[in-house]
């Protein structure tokens, strides 16, 4: 079987001053050994005087073993594979900074692995000729990895590796042939796009419209058609009722800050228009993001709503009621009629 386990970089221990992500594997009586996530889960160690700047009066409420979290490498002692960390010297910049960098490792670790994996590969065979060159190249290989999700030949045609082969005379050659072979650079790409495609945000907004002229309906759908018309081919605007007098408008775009933009133009042209026949527009949510979740909801309340607009008329299951306002007078008999 290859090996599936891996550093994420070059290097197999990180440098002194550097802030790295750790999990917390346990407490001793000394201090907590963790794991270093980015360098194939070695070990290391916080000693309780580098958890915190003030007095410790709680050591459980200031590392949790399972918790996953940034600290600073104090020592690394390469030899003994012993490695010094820090808490209270890490500063907030330094966190958000690892907390980024580890996050694109992560992603492009995930990638490598799967590629190997379903390709039989050696994980650190696939690292030291593909990914190790590229955060060489490009600074981080998640950088090279958004190129490849539109241009995969201009960075992956230019990695090669040495390979030793016995020539015609019987004398051992050494021939450069590209890093990967056409089924593990199709693997990678096609891995690399699915993971890496950007996805479209939905925006949404939430309004209430009313119109009490006799045509109100008409206008109604004038200024839906106007919000419509505010869209475009990269945010296109959809406008529907909930029930009246609540309706959504909807867009999809990969520019958040578009879509919201292009959605509070849309509300403004269906005012405007709503406006002109002494109609009302309220804006009940303005426009944001959404997820799945959301629009789950969304459409479990329409549902509902259509389920009791949907309710059977009482009349088709009773019997028609007698008249019997008259009560059981024959008003055929001589005699029995209306005292004058």
């Amino acid at each position: 079987m290859p090996n599936l386990e891996c550093r994420m970089y070059e290097a197999r221990y990180p440098e002194v001053d550097m802030a790295v992500m750790i999990q917390v594997k346990h407490i001793a009586d000394m201090g907590a050994y963790v794991s270093l996530l980015e360098y194939n889960n070695i070990e290391g160690m916080i000693l309780f005087s580098e958890l915190s700047r003030r007095r410790i009066r709680s050591v459980s409420s200031l590392i949790k073993v399972g918790r996953q979290e940034p600290v600073m490498v104090l020592r690394v002692d390469r030899e003994k594979g012993y490695i010094d960390l820090s808490k209270r010297r890490v500063s907030e910049e330094d966190i958000h900074a690892c907390e980024e960098r580890y996050n694109k490792s992560k992603l492009v670790h995930s990638i490598m692995r799967h590629v190997a994996e379903t390709m039989d590969l050696d994980l650190e065979d696939l690292y030291i000729h593909v990914g190790w060159p590229l955060y060489r190249k490009y600074g981080h290989a998640f950088e090279a990895f958004k190129v490849i999700v539109t241009d995969p030949d201009s960075v992956l045609d230019s990695l090669t590796r040495e390979v030793k082969e016995v020539g015609p005379d019987g004398q051992e050659v050494t021939k450069v042939v590209l890093a990967m072979t056409p089924e593990v650079k199709d693997a990678l790409v096609k891995n690399i796009r699915r993971r890496m495609t950007p996805q479209p945000l939905k925006i949404r907004a939430d309004i209430e419209m009313k119109c009490f002229q006799f045509d109100g309906v008409l206008h109604i759908k004038e200024a839906m058609k106007k919000a419509e018309a505010a869209g475009n081919d990269d945010c296109p605007v959809k406008i529907k009722l909930v029930a009246p007098p609540l309706y959504v408008l909807t867009t999809q775009t990969l520019d958040k800050e578009q879509g919201i933009t292009i959605l509070n133009n849309a509300i403004k042209a269906c005012t405007e228009k709503i406006d002109h026949h002494k109609g009302k527009l309220v804006v009940k949510e303005a426009p944001r993001a959404v997820s799945e979740r959301d629009d789950k909801l969304l459409a479990e309340h329409m549902a509902k709503l259509r389920s009791a607009n949907e309710e059977i008329d009482g009349d088709e299951d009773t019997e028609e009621e007698e008249d019997t306002g008259m009560g059981d007078v024959d008003l055929d008999k001589p005699g029995v009629g209306i005292t004058e």
